[in-house]
C-alpha cells in the first residue's frame, strides 16, 4: 500500500480517537488498531503522539480552509450571496467531519502548545478570509466609505468566533441542520453589517 494512503488512514483513525477521547487519553494502541496497522509503523510514519496530533489538526484545519473556500470561489455571486456560502461550507464541514471538528475547536485549544499556535493559526486564516468578503461587500453598497479596515477586521473576528460556537451548539443539539445555523448567523451578520454601511451606529448612552 502506498505511504500516502497508509498515512491517511493512520490520521483518519488518530482524529476519530482524539475526538472522542481527547489528547492526554486517546493511545497509540488504539490509533494502530483503528488504522489496520502496528504500533510500531505509527510512529515509524509519524514519530511521536504530539507530531501525529499536530499532523491532524495541520491535516484538518487544511480541509475546512478549503471547503469555505470551494463554496465561494469560482461562482459570480454578490456580496451578500458569497458570505452566505462562506458560511454555509463552515457549517456543513462542522456538520459533515464532527471528529474533525472536535479535534479543531476543542482538543487543539486545551492542551497547551504547540497545539494552541495551529489552532490559532487556523481561526486567523479564516478570520483574514472573512474579513475579505466582508470588506467587499462593503466596497460594493452604498455608504461602504464609513465602514474602516478596523470595523471589517473587528467584525471578522466576532463573526468566525460566533461560527465556532454555533458550530459546535449546532452539532451538540439534535435536529440543528447546517443551513439553518447559517442562516442563524447570516441574518445576525447581515442585519448588523448593513447598519454599518448606512452609518447607523448603536452607541451606549
Amino acid at each position: 500500500m502506498p505511504r500516502a494512503v497508509r498515512e491517511r488512514q493512520m490520521l483518519d483513525a488518530a482524529v476519530r480517537s482524539f475526538a472522542r477521547h481527547g489528547y492526554q487519553t486517546a493511545s497509540m494502541d488504539e490509533i494502530a488498531e483503528l488504522a489496520g496497522v502496528s504500533k510500531p509503523l505509527v510512529y515509524l510514519y509519524l514519530n511521536s503522539k504530539e507530531e501525529l496530533f499536530t499532523a491532524c489538526i495541520r491535516r484538518e484545519a487544511e480541509a475546512l480552509l478549503a471547503a469555505v473556500a470551494a463554496g465561494v470561489e469560482g461562482r459570480e455571486l454578490p456580496p451578500d450571496e458569497r458570505l452566505w456560502a462562506g458560511l454555509l461550507a463552515f457549517f456543513t464541514y462542522a456538520a459533515e467531519h464532527p471528529d474533525s471538528w472536535v479535534v479543531l475547536s476543542r482538543q487543539a485549544r486545551t492542551q497547551g502548545e504547540p497545539f494552541a499556535t495551529e489552532a490559532s493559526r487556523m481561526r486567523e486564516e479564516i478570520a483574514v478570509y472573512v474579513a475579505g468578503l466582508i470588506g467587499e461587500a462593503a466596497r460594493e453598497a452604498h455608504g461602504a466609505a464609513t465602514i474602516t479596515e478596523r470595523d471589517v477586521t473587528a467584525l471578522a473576528q466576532a463573526l468566525v468566533g460566533s461560527a465556532e460556537s454555533l458550530a459546535t451548539w449546532a452539532n451538540e443539539t439534535p435536529g440543528v441542520t447546517a443551513k439553518e445555523a447559517a442562516a442563524t448567523l447570516m441574518n445576525f451578520a447581515w442585519a448588523g453589517l448593513g447598519n454599518l454601511m448606512k452609518s447607523e451606529r448603536w452607541s451606549p448612552r
